[in-house]
């Protein structure tokens, strides 16, 4: 298996940001997943399961959501003790005026941000991306 990029500089130079299709939400689970539901994301907490599934399926399956997302992925191989990356983008976002909920996966990065503010997040991570160039 190939080591994740750790240089900041290389990481924002082939950010690579891509929009996920779709529409996703975080919804709250309290034992078992129901059937039907595939998370992307899942955080235990004591106060219950946190899941990052696809708007429909939350429709589907009853559950309650206050948030819609767009996800966006980190196309870059990042590795997870690089140090910069996120603080980078959460500074991109943040200045654009958008809220970021910044997930790690073993092989890339993954931002939810607000479904309506898709568009602008990709401009500011593509323009993050050419600045370091």
């Amino acid at each position: 298996m190939v080591n994740g990029e750790s240089d900041l500089d290389a990481l924002l130079r082939h950010l690579s940001p891509r929009l996920n299709d779709g529409r996703f939400v975080y919804a709250q689970v309290q034992g078992d997943l129901p059937p039907g539901i595939a998370p992307i994301v899942t955080v235990r907490e004591p106060e219950g399961l946190t899941v990052v599934i696809p708007q429909h399926e939350a429709d589907d399956c009853g559950l309650a959501y206050d948030f819609v997302a767009a996800w966006i992925t980190l196309e870059v191989h990042s590795a997870l003790d690089a140090v910069g990356l996120t603080a980078a983008v959460s500074q991109a976002l943040s200045v654009a005026g958008i809220s970021a909920n910044v997930v790690a996966g073993f092989t890339h990065d993954h931002i939810f941000v607000p479904y309506n503010s898709a568009a602008r997040a990709m401009r500011a991570l593509q323009d993050l991306a050419v600045e370091d160039r």
